[in-house]
C-alpha cells in the first residue's frame, strides 16, 4: 500500500512541477514589456454601489490621467449613500465624463451585469477599459499602458489589479498571495493560449467583443462574473493578451477582517461553478494535486517509508514553485510575498478547502 502511496506522490510531485514549469513559467519568466503608445479612443467604464467614500477619492485619479482621447462612465446603480451626488459634482467639474444612473427593476434587481450593460452602451468610445469603483492606477499612464496592448487581433487586454500593503498583518499576506496566484494563472494561461478569466479591477476590451456574445445575456441568471465569466465566453488564443508593466496596475483596499474576505472569495470561487469544463478541469487538478501534496507525504513520512526519496521530492517541487512565484511576485510587485510562500500557500489550500464546503451548503452573497 506505502508503495502504491509512493508512486501516486512521485505523479503529483511531477504534476505540480509541470504546472509550474511549463504552464506558469510562460509569465513567470516572460520578458519585460515594452509600452508603445496606441492613442486609441478609450472609455474607462466604473461601476459603483453606495461607494461614497471609495468614488470621493479615487475618480479625480482617473479624471487625471494622461492620455489624449478617452472618456469616463461613471455608472450609479440606485445606491442609496451620496455616490450620485458625487458623480453629479464630478460630471459637472470635468468635461470627459458622463453619468449613467441605474434604477432597480423586478427583471434585474441588484443585478450589475444589468448596470454594467447599459454604461457600455453609453461608451462613445470603441475601446473599454473597466475598474471598480474602489480602485486607482498605479500611475498617470494607467491608460497608455492597458491601451498599448491592444493590436488589429488583440481586442482582449486582460490587467492585474493588486491590493495594498498592510504592515504586520498576516491576513494582508494572504490575500496578497491568493492575488499573486490567481494573476498568475490567468496571465500564464492567456498567454499559452487558452485564457480563462479576468478581473473587472483591471480590464479591457473592445466594444464589438461584448456585442458579439451578446453582453451578459448567457449568464445574466448568475449575480457574479461580470469579468470573468465574460472573459470565459469572449476570450480566445487569437483576441487575449495581457498587461503587467508596472504602469498598467491598479490596487484596492483589502479586506482587514477574515470573515468579510471569506465572504468575498466564495463568491469568487462560486463564480467559477460556471466555467467552460475544460477550464474547471485544469483549475481542479492544480488545486487537488496541491492539497495532496501535502497530504501524501505525511503519511509516508509518519511511517519513514522511503523517507530520503520523499524529502527529495519535496524539495523538487518547493524550488520549482519558489522560482516561480519569486519572478511573479517580482513582475508584480510584490516581492515580499516569496519569503511566506510555503506557509501562506499552506493556509490558502485549506481555506479553498473551507469555502468549498461552505458554499456546498450555503450560497454566497452578491453585489447588493
Amino acid at each position: 500500500m506505502l508503495i502504491l502511496i509512493l508512486y501516486f506522490f512521485i505523479f503529483i510531485v511531477f504534476l505540480q512541477v509541470l504546472y509550474y514549469l511549463v504552464v506558469f513559467g510562460k509569465f513567470a519568466f516572460a520578458k519585460k514589456q515594452k509600452v508603445t503608445p496606441k492613442k486609441l479612443p478609450i472609455s474607462v467604464i466604473v461601476c459603483a454601489k453606495n461607494e461614497e467614500e471609495n468614488v470621493k477619492q479615487f475618480i479625480p485619479l482617473l479624471a487625471e490621467q494622461d492620455y489624449p482621447d478617452f472618456e469616463i462612465i461613471l455608472i450609479d446603480d440606485a445606491s442609496s449613500d451620496n455616490t450620485l451626488e458625487l458623480f453629479e459634482e464630478f460630471e459637472k467639474k470635468y468635461n470627459n465624463i458622463r453619468l449613467v444612473k441605474v434604477e432597480n427593476n423586478e427583471a434585474f434587481w441588484g443585478n450589475k451585469k444589468y448596470a454594467l450593460t447599459l454604461g457600455i452602451k453609453t461608451a462613445s468610445k470603441d475601446y473599454l477599459l473597466f475598474t471598480d469603483a474602489d480602485c486607482y492606477p498605479t500611475s498617470k499612464d494607467w491608460i497608455t499602458a492597458m491601451s498599448s496592448q491592444f493590436t488589429m487581433q488583440k481586442t482582449i487586454v486582460l490587467g492585474y489589479g493588486g491590493y495594498e500593503k498592510i504592515a504586520k498583518s498576516f491576513l494582508n499576506k494572504i490575500i496578497r498571495f491568493e492575488t499573486v496566484m490567481t494573476a498568475l494563472q490567468y496571465f500564464s494561461w492567456a498567454k499559452i493560449g487558452s485564457p480563462y478569466m479576468g478581473v473587472g479591477r483591471n480590464l479591457a476590451y473592445k466594444k464589438d467583443v461584448f456585442f458579439n456574445v451578446n453582453g451578459f445575456i448567457n449568464h445574466i441568471q448568475v449575480r457574479s462574473g461580470d469579468d470573468d465569466l465574460f472573459i470565459n465566453e469572449a476570450a480566445t488564443a487569437k483576441n487575449t493578451t495581457i498587461a503587467y508593466t508596472p504602469e498598467s496596475f491598479t490596487y484596492s483596499k483589502p479586506k482587514t477582517k477574515y470573515s468579510d474576505w471569506l465572504t468575498q472569495k466564495r463568491r469568487h470561487i462560486a463564480t467559477a461553478n460556471f466555467y467552460k469544463k475544460r477550464d474547471q478541469i485544469k483549475l481542479g487538478v492544480f488545486y487537488c494535486s496541491q492539497l495532496l501534496f501535502l497530504i501524501l507525504p505525511i503519511i509516508l513520512l509518519a511511517f519513514q517509508f522511503q523517507w530520503i526519496i520523499v524529502l527529495a521530492l519535496i524539495l523538487i517541487r518547493y524550488s520549482c514553485a519558489w522560482t516561480v512565484v519569486g519572478y511573479t511576485a517580482g513582475k508584480l510587485n510584490e516581492k515580499d510575498l516569496k519569503y511566506w510562500f510555503p506557509i501562506v500557500e499552506i493556509v490558502l489550500i485549506f481555506t479553498q478547502i473551507n469555502i468549498f464546503f461552505a458554499n456546498i451548503f450555503s450560497k454566497p452573497a452578491n453585489w447588493k
